[in-house]
């Protein structure tokens, strides 16, 4: 059953790449979700950690909000992500193998990661309009993902953490630059669909085989 599902769920990722320079659909909807909602249904069948499925789970509901492109799931789609993101912290510090002292052994990721932050708050404040407070919010909630991850040691099934986190965060980061730095007639937009959504599920995947 796991392997069928883990197909149905890749299955459906596939099927949603070529889609995500369409406009919006129920059909787009239904993919977009469940490469992630069956990702969630297995860490439930798994008997994962509660936290890996609650953020499975908050990220594929943020994945059907976003499909919808509208201003106002875009903010709903951010919060549902947001929550997300905050149980994934929450699964990184409370894991058993979990270490704070361990982030320090990773200072040229972490200022990195505080850096990012300064210049992306820096370039989206006056450029993201109705929707400033919520991507301004979001920004170090996606970050502090980044820097918490370092927690985990990088052994066993936990070395898929990482890469995970650096993954989410890059499709984020390329996600902000198409909707709030690039001009909508910029040649970059024909290809930024095909980075975020190969990086994004990549990255909920890796979650889900470095936790279940």
């Amino acid at each position: 059953m796991t392997t069928i599902l883990i197909l149905v769920a890749a299955l459906c990722a596939l099927a949603y790449l070529p889609m995500t320079v369409q406009p919006a659909s129920s059909l787009r909807t239904l993919l977009k979700t469940a490469s992630v909602a069956v990702l969630a249904l297995l860490a439930l069948l798994n008997a994962a950690p509660w936290l890996l499925i609650l953020a499975l789970a908050l990220c594929a509901i943020g994945d059907a909000l976003l499909s919808r492109e509208t201003d106002d799931t875009f903010m709903a789609g951010i919060g549902a992500f947001a929550a997300g993101h905050l149980a994934y912290i929450a699964l990184f510090l409370t894991h058993p193998a979990s270490n704070a002292e361990l982030i320090f052994d990773h200072p040229a990721i972490f200022w990195s990661l505080v850096i990012l932050g300064i210049i992306m708050a820096t370039l989206l404040t006056p450029r993201a309009g109705d929707l400033k407070i919520p991507v301004l919010a979001y920004i170090p909630i996606i970050l502090g993902m980044g820097v918490t991850v370092l927690a985990l040691p990088e052994s066993g099934a936990l070395r898929w953490a990482l890469p995970a986190a650096l993954a989410f965060i890059a499709s984020d980061l390329i996600l902000a630059t198409e909707k709030f730095l690039l001009p909508k007639d910029h040649p970059a937009l024909k290809l930024t669909p095909y980075l975020v959504w190969p990086l994004y599920w990549g990255a909920q995947a890796g979650f889900y085989f470095a936790f279940s």
